[in-house]
């Protein structure tokens, strides 16, 4: 059977093979340009042409692609489109399937010098071709038939995608939670004359509107707590006596900006700020976490950055202790003097953000480390950083808060730092700072860290009066309907006002505190609710022109102490001169009301908060209020979209 075979059959088919080999090395990077294929040696190299494996050169790109990162899914199908096996015509040479007929009786050497030779000639040939132009070579349609291994496997392997989904950024879900209640009514003075509330003196809520309308989009109505923006901002209020009490406030009344027919109740409070030198020494736990959810570079890159800033506030007698959590704690750096910034900063560089939350730990061994740097005269503080994210542990805010309440009588306070966003669970952070006793804040920018652990560090460390509750009662002869602006977190019952056992907001040292009222004089035009039918209050209709809009009670306490003091003075009814501060303060309230409903505003908008705002910057020293402005600018054009 052997000597009845041809050799011209067998050397169109090895030929063709090997045209086929040779044209995937050269077709194949061409189709796939991302693949970084080797190219083919010289074609006309004596290694080739005395018989070197043509099927080395074509398994290269298959070891080369498996070394590289698999390709996505998309292009995988791509690319088996272009190259899958082609089915060749027939060649000038075959005729009905069947190659022409050719003597047998050609010795094996000649038959290897032709085979040489029609190799070579093909090769080169085919550079000449299209990009399939191995589909012209002799004998292709024998090559089913041919005991020779098919091609298709030479490229079914370098081109074996993993799934897309291995390689595609998966998306974070939005896991963010603010704390707040809706907006407070109007009330009808005849029915409920007294309003009630807690001072807050946190800032968080004006830096996540910041932040949200400066990357492109308006925040949450939920993330706008009017308060919050308008104590965000430094104000020339006047200064409290040197032998009274530790702070005073002021109050104003002018017409609203956004209703002729009401007036707005500006009440203003200021601390007093000691003399540095006068301060104790401080004890600072710094409460880090070092989650997953932290490594992010608005999280801890600009945490460590931000407590860089602090440190040079600190006196060298002053003491720095770390603890961080993620899934265990523990204490990164021991009590250490800050006259050795060399050891703190040592300590914060080799932080790193991994594994999950575990908050509670992390308070628990904050409070015992906090414990043992007390001692008399000195003020212990902890401050938690951290996106908000407590998801091992004691979750709920409720549980949580209960625990640091029972701390905060210890003398050890609590406040907390947010950072970034997508995860931030603002709601645990505001229940930790209200009932630790200290303050909240969101850093977005290290510019806001400077803000507020250099410029304000003062007020958040050294409390100068505790539980400052504020009660207004309004006169039914004069005042019809009301409502407070903003606070909405921080109301508190009628009867809390004189119970010395019931939480409320402290006062810094230096601190400023701004709360307005929307009030409605009796016989206005902008009265909302109609006069009841068998009322033996106010009549609706003013008589005789009172004396007082109403009457202003403050309730605080000394640090430490159990018993509180009482303040109280007339609110004037005469309406005055609205001053930059006073202007400004209900620029901000109205922008608040502009990115959470707008209820009460009517026709009043935008342009009027931005005119508003913008004739009112007064000094503005650091640019605050020129940026709200522009923020304000900002939310204009996104609400229009």
């Amino acid at each position: 059977m052997l000597a009845n075979l041809s050799t011209r059959p067998m050397l169109a088919a090895t030929a063709s093979v090997a045209a086929l080999c040779v044209g995937l090395v050269v077709v194949l990077p061409t189709l796939r340009p991302d693949l970084d294929l080797p190219k083919p040696p010289s074609l006309g190299t004596a290694e080739t042409k005395a018989g070197a494996p043509l099927a080395e050169i074509a398994r290269a790109p298959a070891d080369r692609a498996r070394e590289k990162k698999p390709a996505v899914a998309a292009d995988k199908a791509r690319t088996d489109a272009r190259v899958a096996p082609v089915e060749a015509p027939a060649s000038p040479d075959i005729a009905g399937g069947v190659i022409a007929d050719a003597p047998a009786t050609r010795a094996d050497e000649q038959g290897a010098a032709d085979l040489r030779r029609t190799v070579t000639d093909d090769i080169e040939s085919g550079l000449a071709q299209d990009s399939f132009g191995i589909a012209h070579s002799t004998g292709a349609a024998n090559m089913a038939e041919a005991d020779i291994a098919a091609p298709a496997p030479v490229h079914s392997e370098p081109l074996t995608m993993a799934p897309e989904a291995e390689f595609a950024p998966v998306a974070e879900p939005n896991t963010e939670a603010f704390a707040n209640a809706g907006v407070n009514p109007v009330k009808i003075v005849a029915e409920e004359p007294v309003s009630t509330f807690s001072i807050d003196v946190d800032t968080a809520s004006y830096s996540v509107v910041r932040s949200s309308v400066s990357s492109g989009y308006l925040p949450p109505p939920d993330a706008v707590r009017i308060e919050e923006m308008i104590n965000y901002f430094p104000y020339d209020y006047p200064a409290p006596d040197a032998d009274g009490a530790p702070f005073r406030p002021t109050v104003s009344v002018i017409q609203t900006p956004w209703n002729p027919d009401t007036r707005l109740v500006h009440i203003a409070i200021q601390g007093r700020l000691p003399a540095l030198a006068d301060r104790p020494p401080l004890n600072l736990v710094f409460l880090i976490d070092t989650s997953g959810s932290m490594d992010e570079p608005n999280k801890l890159p600009l945490l460590q950055q931000s407590l860089r800033l602090l440190l040079g506030q600190l006196r060298p007698e002053d003491q720095v202790a770390i603890v961080t959590y993620a899934g265990s704690a523990g204490e990164v750096l021991a009590p250490t003097r800050a006259s050795d910034r060399a050891a703190i900063l040592s300590a914060l560089d080799r932080l790193a953000a991994g594994g999950s939350t575990a908050g509670q730990e992390g308070l628990q061994q904050a409070y015992q480390v906090a414990e043992g740097m007390k001692a008399d005269g000195e003020v212990t503080r902890i401050l938690l950083a951290t996106d908000g994210d407590f998801n091992v542990g004691i979750a709920d805010p409720a549980e949580l808060t209960d625990y640091i309440a029972k701390k905060r009588d210890s003398g050890t306070y609590l406040s907390v730092l947010g950072f970034g966003r997508g995860n931030l669970d603002d709601a645990i952070m505001q229940a930790l700072a209200q009932n630790g006793n200290g303050q909240a804040a969101y850093i977005d920018t290290l510019s806001e860290a400077q803000k507020v652990l250099v410029d304000q560090l003062t007020g958040a460390l050294f409390p100068i009066a505790n539980d400052v509750k504020i009660q207004i009662e309004f006169n039914p002869t004069a005042i019809a309907e009301y409502r407070l602006i903003g606070y909405e977190t921080r109301a508190l019952a009628r009867e809390d006002f004189n119970n010395d056992k019931v939480d409320a907001g402290e006062i810094g040292a230096g601190h400023q505190v701004t709360a307005l009222y929307e009030v409605t004089p009796v016989g206005s035009p902008a009265l909302l609710n109609d006069p009841l039918r068998y009322t033996t209050g106010a009549t609706g209709t003013l008589e005789a022109q009172p004396a007082e809009l109403g009457f202003l009670k403050l309730r605080w306490k000394k640090p430490g102490a159990e018993t509180s003091t009482l303040i109280e003075r007339p609110i004037p009814i005469a309406t005055g001169e609205a001053g930059d501060d006073v202007r400004f303060a209900a620029a901000i309230a109205g922008f608040g009301q502009l990115l959470s409903g707008a209820k009460y505003l009517g026709t009043w908008g935008w342009a009027d908060a931005i005119t508003l705002a913008s004739g009112a910057k007064g000094g503005d020293s650091f640019g605050y209020r020129a940026e709200a402005v522009q923020l304000m600018r900002l939310g204009q054009s996104l609400s229009a979209r």
